[in-house]
């Protein structure tokens, strides 16, 4: 779901909730594991990496920085604050992933990063490293304005950017044992699989389908935790 249209924490976050793990360890788990995921995401796409790699560094950079803090405001946010706030969460993550077509920009200019864009996706990042769920969309709405020459070129740089904020932000969450490996371990191995898998199954199979299936989850995940 994250490699071939996003929406992967809707399933996995929830899936962790269910299995015992209290909120803020299963948002760091759920980081760990599609981290590894987004590996194999990133690299079913080097091709496109390569021939985008002039424009990969600015939004790198800002990636990594966004990252970190939203890790560091996690971290610091009480647990029962932030349990308040999951059905918020994926009802954003929701909306903006149902919006998405609406956001995404259809005609295409030189290649080049705004100032503004820059700044979104560091803001971006940074609610990618304090929760994630929806910010693969996020990224691929600001990317859209970058003029890339494709779709699939545009998710190869999403795909990589997700790498590196949920690489970052697991420094952190690793010095803070909010990790549970009994559970992202074995997450991580089928993760890495998905990943890779999920940008071949892209290339073959209409993206309005695999769409329709994560707003579905989403508004279904959505309702359940706002009446828990």
């Amino acid at each position: 779901m994250n490699a071939a249209a996003g929406g992967g924490t809707f399933l996995s976050f929830p899936a962790l909730i269910a299995a015992g793990v209290l909120p803020i360890p299963a948002n760091a788990t759920n980081a760990a594991a599609l981290w590894v995921g987004n590996l194999g995401g990133a690299r079913g796409y080097r091709s496109e990496l390569r021939e985008q790699r002039a424009l990969i560094a600015p939004v790198l950079v800002v990636s990594l920085a966004g990252g970190f803090v939203g890790a560091i405001l996690l971290i610091h946010t009480p647990a029962h604050l932030f349990e308040r706030m999951i059905p918020w969460l994926l009802l954003f993550a929701t909306i903006v992933f149902a919006a998405s077509p609406l956001l995404v920009r259809r005609d295409r200019a030189r290649p080049r990063h705004a100032v503004w864009q820059l700044i979104a996706q560091f803001l971006v990042a940074v609610y990618g490293g304090y929760f994630g769920a929806g910010m693969g969309i996020l990224m691929l709405a600001i990317l859209s304005f970058t003029g890339f020459p494709s779709f699939n070129a545009a998710n190869a740089v999403k795909n990589l950017l997700s790498v590196a904020i949920n690489g970052i932000a697991l420094v952190p969450f690793i010095f803070a044992r909010l990790i549970d490996w009994r559970f992202a371990l074995p997450m991580a191995v089928v993760a890495l699989i998905g990943g890779y898998g999920g940008v071949r199954v892209l290339r073959r199979v209409p993206s309005a389908y695999a769409r329709a299936v994560v707003i579905v989850i989403g508004i279904a995940m959505t309702i359940v935790f706002f009446r828990t």
